[in-house]
């Protein structure tokens, strides 16, 4: 669903529980919801599913899960338990199910999480994915705002998998072509979650369906903050830039797109194909992260050695939240 319609969706539903337990609830968009147990424990509790980006069945149960526990991973939690979440057409095969569900369980155990179940349904489509527990000590939480003027911006994934993912469902792409983008999906978070901690990261998101502007403006508070990002910094997967000017554009970022008119500025020498970038929905997608520039220092130094990461804008003072994208 499309942030216009979610947030419509959202603006006829009453108010969320005031509960004192509740630290990250309905009135927010984080990635995950907190929920308090004590004074050093509180409960992240997620759920995310979504139909096959790949055609490979195990690849694509990776990928889903690696989504699914990312949102704790933006949170600053740690994952505890998952749930599967399946919905798949019988007449495809059992077998064809036992992978994606193995691509999920070898996923969640490299997470150091456990599967204790789940819930099935014979759907006419295959839609996969978790209900995700974790946990995080309360006043560890990261969150989606904090940000400060002179902030760093920082991605820690390429993006571009919508528009892959739109190549290869049209027959443009094979999925020997995606191999960095899915082995980048079925990372995950993990370790670019603990040094942004360890680093004292000032504000968190990761970036998926709304693309990467949507979910940067998640980071930016109701005034007194704007940032801008420069396409030329931006990394991109193998072949994104070919294939978006082929056309290949999911449905999702012309809406992603339309939901910024008036929180985003682009530049003149921002081209056609740089906005369907920027707004590309993302699939396990990677941390978007504001840092001081102290804390940027620790940053790189506390990154496991072979997970990259990009600087790819700065956070200014700005009236009201606007995102200024440059070529």
């Amino acid at each position: 669903m499309g942030p216009e319609d979610l947030d419509k969706v959202l603006r006829l539903l009453p108010p969320g529980d005031m509960r004192e337990e509740i630290l990250v609830g309905l009135d927010t968009q984080d990635d995950a919801a907190v929920f308090q147990l004590d004074e050093e424990t509180a409960l992240v509790h997620t759920v995310d599913f979504f139909t096959p980006i790949v055609d490979d069945p195990y690849a694509y149960g990776q990928i889903a899960a690696a989504n699914a526990l990312s949102d704790v991973y933006a949170m600053g939690g740690v994952p505890l338990t998952a749930m599967n979440i399946v919905c798949f057409p019988c007449s495809l095969g059992m077998d064809v199910l036992a992978e994606i569900l193995r691509g999920g369980l070898d996923k969640v155990r490299e997470s150091g999480a456990v599967v204790i179940g789940g819930h099935t349904v014979d759907d006419e489509e295959p839609k996969y994915g978790l209900a995700v527990t974790g946990k995080v000590h309360p006043k560890r939480i990261l969150t989606c705002k904090g940000a400060k003027a002179g902030d760093a911006l920082v991605l820690t994934k390429p993006l571009g998998t919508g528009i892959l993912s739109t190549a290869l469902k049209g027959g443009f792409l094979e999925e020997e072509d995606l191999v960095e983008a899915i082995c980048g999906m079925a990372r995950l978070n993990r370790d670019a979650s603990r040094a942004a901690l360890d680093a004292g990261a000032h504000a968190c998101t990761d970036v998926t369906g709304f693309g990467l502007l949507g979910h940067l403006l998640n980071m930016l508070p109701e005034q007194g903050l704007g940032c801008e990002i420069k396409v030329s910094s931006l990394p991109l997967y193998p072949r994104v830039e070919e294939m978006a000017s082929m056309g290949m554009i999911p449905a999702g970022a012309y809406r992603n797109l339309d939901f910024l008119a008036g929180n985003a500025k682009f530049a003149p020498d921002v081209s056609d194909v740089g906005k369907y970038i920027v707004c590309d929905p993302q699939t396990s997608g990677g941390l978007l992260l504001a840092f001081s520039p102290e804390g940027l220092a620790d940053f790189a130094t506390c990154m496991a050695e072979g997970h990259d990461w990009f600087l790819i804008g700065e956070f200014l003072e700005s009236e009201h939240p606007l995102i200024r994208v440059i070529g």
